[in-house]
């Protein structure tokens, strides 16, 4: 007989992003909450996601930094990276995080049950498999938080050796002299852009036409002349057939052309919802034909009682949409009237480099959306912080409506890349969700010099009058 726990206020399955902002977010308005997670707290996001890949950039960056210190009048010489080290500092990154989510939902009195969380009717979970052993939880609202996993494709059966994911890429021992990445999206063009800055020969893979899809054309653009520019090889509207491996890595096939030799083949093509293994039996959670969870513009799913947030449904699987989605479904339970999150305006940020960010329409998509658009463009060559930082390469772009006496409105979408855009565009996106004008936003100052005036200036231009 499985033993039964105590009630709860909330059980939350799943402990990622989307997971624990539930739970921090519900136990701070009060409630009484359970946290089932069957591998890690922190998630995907927090363990072999975001902040691992992002500290294994930044090492690039920092390698670049010092290899090119000789244009400022520092001799350093050409450096040597220890991976070893690396690897230590990352973990220890990510061990610290964790740490730091675990204590937070132990001071805001969460209870954590290790083992995998199933939903049964009348709002029931039983937890098995894991350090809590065979519990059932009651609970007056759920919410389903199981995150995603990564997607693989016929013919490259993951090894973690020759043939990785992104899992086994942010460990793997060393930095391979060549690399195929088959896909061409942020994951991607974040892990090739990090291995090649630290010397190795990559080739992106992408069967689309284009990598980055989704981006600003002038924004991928720019990604694709600094990619060619730095040796990194992009293929797009390209098949892969399977690969062949040898004593020394192995070769890929790709589809009317030659193949590719390379150490490590870096598998990049997405991931999918972990719903398979949630039960819902006896309940009205429905899942589509992908296996994300159904939910409505509240988060809640057809059972009375139950919500879902983060990557297990079909919205931008971002670490800080799943925060916000977790926040729509706790004001929900408490009977709030929280604000539907508007997934056209989310906010994006790309790691490689140049990094990218976006807010909003493109000028592709707003016309498609049926918009008369003006859309304007300044480059970092002008900017004086990018001078002097030594990084000029990018542009910000900047899309608004256009008005009926052919003037730009309001502003619908704004896109960077270069030099710390992810950090960037947090005043585009406040002039998106505002739907400010450009002249409202041509009114603040920007500090001088700063790469963020980058922005007003372009928004500038927009009026009709420009200061550079």
């Amino acid at each position: 007989m499985v033993p039964t726990a105590d009630h709860f206020d909330l059980v939350v399955i799943g402990g990622g992003p989307a997971g624990y902002a539930s739970a921090l977010y519900g136990a701070s308005a009060g409630l009484n909450i359970a946290l089932v997670e069957k591998r890690w707290i922190g998630g995907t996001c927090l363990n072999v996601g975001c902040i691992p890949a992002k500290e294994l950039l930044e090492t690039a960056h920092v390698y670049r930094t010092v290899a090119e210190a000789a244009s400022f009048g520092i001799e350093a010489g050409q450096p040597n990276i220890d991976w070893s080290v690396t690897q230590q500092r990352k973990q220890a990154v990510v061990d610290e995080l964790v740490g730091g989510v675990s204590q937070l939902l132990k001071g805001r009195k969460v209870t954590i049950y290790d083992g995998h969380g199933r939903l049964h009717a009348e709002r029931r979970v039983t937890v098995s498999g894991g350090g809590s052993g065979d519990v059932e939880l009651t609970a007056d609202a759920v919410i389903i938080a199981a995150g995603s996993e990564t997607r693989t494709i016929p013919g490259f059966e993951v090894d973690g050796t020759v043939v990785m994911t992104s899992d086994e890429v942010l460990s793997m021992p060393d930095v391979p002299g060549t690399a195929v990445v088959i896909g061409g999206g942020a994951i991607g063009c974040e892990f090739a852009s990090m291995m090649s800055d630290l010397g190795t020969q990559v080739t992106i893979l992408e069967v689309l036409p284009k990598i980055l899809p989704g981006c600003d054309k002038d924004v991928t653009s720019v990604v694709e002349r600094s990619f060619k520019k730095r040796g990194i090889e992009v293929r797009t509207g390209v098949k892969v057939a399977g690969h062949e491996p040898g004593d020394n890595g192995t070769v890929v096939d790709v589809e009317g052309a030659d193949p590719i030799k390379a150490d490590v083949v870096v598998v990049s093509v997405g991931r999918k919802p972990a719903t398979a293994e949630l039960g819902l039996e006896g309940t009205a959670v429905t899942v589509d034909e992908r296996g994300f969870v159904v939910v409505d513009e509240n988060m809640r799913t057809g059972e009375p009682g139950v919500w879902a947030a983060g990557d297990c449904v079909a919205t931008p699987a971002l670490a800080h949409v799943g925060f916000a989605e977790g926040m729509v479904a706790i004001r929900d339970i408490l009977g709030e009237e929280p604000v539907p999150i508007d997934y056209g305006k989310v906010p994006w940020g790309i790691y490689c480099r140049p990094e990218v960010a976006f807010a909003g329409h493109s000028e592709q998509s707003a016309k498609e959306a049926g918009y008369a658009v003006v859309a304007t463009k300044h480059r970092f060559s002008a900017n004086s912080r990018a001078k002097i930082v030594g990084d000029q390469e990018g542009l910000v772009k900047v899309i608004a409506e256009k008005t009926p006496d052919g003037k730009a409105g309001t502003i619908l979408g704004v896109h960077m890349v270069g030099p710390w855009v992810t950090e960037q565009l947090g005043q585009g996106y406040l002039a998106v969700n505002w739907e400010a004008t450009v002249d409202e936003v041509a009114a603040f100052i920007q500090p001088h010099p700063t790469l963020s005036e980058l922005f007003g200036d372009t928004v500038q231009d927009m009026t009709g009058r420009r200061l550079h």
